[in-house]
């Protein structure tokens, strides 16, 4: 027997392709977090700026106006919004329902999105993207 060769190598997982536009993402999520991820779409997309474009960045859909704005993304036992350490940390009180991390927080799949939350949250955002480019 070859030294150099292993006879029990067990073929490498194929890798699901990261999806290359939001609807591609969408389509590709699992449908109990289908809906939720759309009204989630909807509520950040009424907040940004109307050129801010939709992109896919770190394999989730982000919004970019100049630079990612937030990132949004469906897991199996909920959805997250990422709108960057800062706006989470200005807004913490409001957010104690919910699980938080340093730039994550993530809304259970089993009940609606916090439409206004995410909404303001958001829009602080895009205050705080807008603010630093002007200094």
């Amino acid at each position: 027997m070859d030294k150099g060769k292993s006879v029990n190598r067990k073929p490498k997982a194929k890798r699901k392709a990261a999806p290359e536009s939001l609807d591609e993402y969408l389509a590709s999520a699992p449908l109990p977090a289908r809906n939720a991820l759309h009204q989630m779409h909807a509520a950040i997309r009424s907040a940004v700026p109307a050129e801010t474009t939709e992109v896919i960045s770190y394999g989730i859909p982000a919004f970019k106006h100049k630079k990612v704005l937030v990132w949004f993304a469906g897991f199996t036992n909920h959805r997250s919004l990422f709108p960057t350490a800062s706006i989470i940390d200005a807004h913490k009180n409001e957010l104690k329902p919910f699980t938080m991390s340093k730039g994550t927080i993530q809304f259970p799949l089993d009940k609606p999105i916090p439409t206004a939350l995410v909404q303001k949250l958001v829009k602080a955002r895009v205050a705080e993207s807008q603010s630093k480019r002007k200094r």
